[in-house]
């Protein structure tokens, strides 16, 4: 089973349709932080896949950051508003 990292997902998308559609796809496999940021703990073949979707869905006028947190950084993640730590997700498989 491959690692799991974090993730810190945001976009700024020009148009309604677009953006509701990139938040649907991330909100798939992500936690949403603030309007268009999110968190989501995923394998890298996952993140690049989800990548792809964005990269169909969105406009060469819009913008994607992805950022990858190292499990050190992602500790030192103060977040005041999740309920839901940044702690690595010890599980070996998924559940379905």
């Amino acid at each position: 089973m491959s690692e799991r990292h974090w993730y810190l997902i945001s976009y700024d998308v020009r148009e309604d349709k677009r953006r509701t559609t990139a938040a649907k796809l991330i909100l798939g496999h992500g936690e949403r932080i603030q309007y268009s940021l999110f968190k989501a703990q995923m394998t890298r073949r996952a993140i690049a896949e989800l990548q792809w979707e964005l990269e169909v869905v969105l406009d060469d006028e819009d913008d994607l950051l992805i950022v990858h947190l190292c499990p050190s950084c992602a500790g030192r993640v103060d977040d005041r508003q999740s309920q839901a730590g940044w702690e690595s997700d010890s599980r070996g498989f998924d559940i379905f």
